[in-house]
């Protein structure tokens, strides 16, 4: 199993939210590109990018940090946050040389797209991200929900042709209470999609307890910048 630090930004800086609300942040480092080098150095052999202000703007906000990223580390990056249109699509894999995106609003909204980005670039370079709050997906940065159960959702993603997705369960996200193991079971039991595990991971236990169900991957974020994880150990 990948365990994929994050490094979430706004403004410029790396924060973490608590449950996705953008009035409770905390600011960890104002310098991204910097905790990128030092995950890479850790052996880190992918990192998580969301753009926190594009997410809820629907554009790419914080362009200027993710180039000082890619260009700071040599590792791959998957990169979330506004991606609504495929200019966006073509700028951050053509251009910038980002390895994989995540949609997730426009997933939802625009499933001919998601089908259209599919075919053109593959199911390795297209990731969606399925943000769970009471059952459905939430989209536009978590600040709205569908009304569109998320099992259902990813079924109809797998058909598409999806093959990977982030989920979150966001009333565990930025919270160190653990992920919600029932709902990665669930999704399991319903799909063959690969399922990275985001949102709640509060320990090296809860790691090694996911890695022994198969995941593909586990996203860390406060747990390693609240000292509770120590990355080069669980990597």
């Amino acid at each position: 199993m990948l365990v994929i630090p994050a490094i979430d930004i706004k403004e410029g800086k790396a924060v973490r939210l608590f449950k996705g609300d953008y009035s409770k942040k905390t600011i960890y480092s104002t310098e991204p590109e910097k905790l990128a080098m030092k995950f890479e150095s850790m052996g880190a052999k992918y990192i998580h990018i969301v753009d926190l202000d594009g997410a809820k703007d629907g554009k790419c906000v914080n362009l200027e940090t993710i180039k000082k990223i890619r260009n700071s580390i040599l590792i791959p990056i998957e990169l979330g946050g506004g991606i609504r249109n495929e200019e966006t699509v073509r700028l951050y894999l053509d251009e910038i040389g980002i390895n994989r995106i995540i949609l997730g609003t426009s997933a939802i909204n625009n499933p001919e797209f998601l089908k259209k980005m599919i075919n053109k670039y593959g199911s390795e370079k297209i990731v969606v991200g399925v943000d769970v709050k009471e059952e459905c997906v939430s989209i536009s940065g978590w600040l709205e929900t569908s009304t569109i159960n998320y099992i259902d959702f990813i079924k109809k993603i797998e058909e598409i042709g999806v093959k990977y997705i982030v989920v979150t369960d966001i009333s565990k996200d930025g919270t160190l209470s653990g992920p919600n193991f029932d709902m990665y079971d669930k999704i399991k039991k319903n799909s063959n999609i690969n399922i990275i595990v985001s949102g709640g991971v509060k320990s090296k236990d809860n790691i090694c307890d996911l890695s022994k169900l198969d995941y593909y991957g586990c996203i860390v974020g406060k747990a390693y910048y609240e000292n509770k994880v120590k990355l080069e150990e669980v990597m």
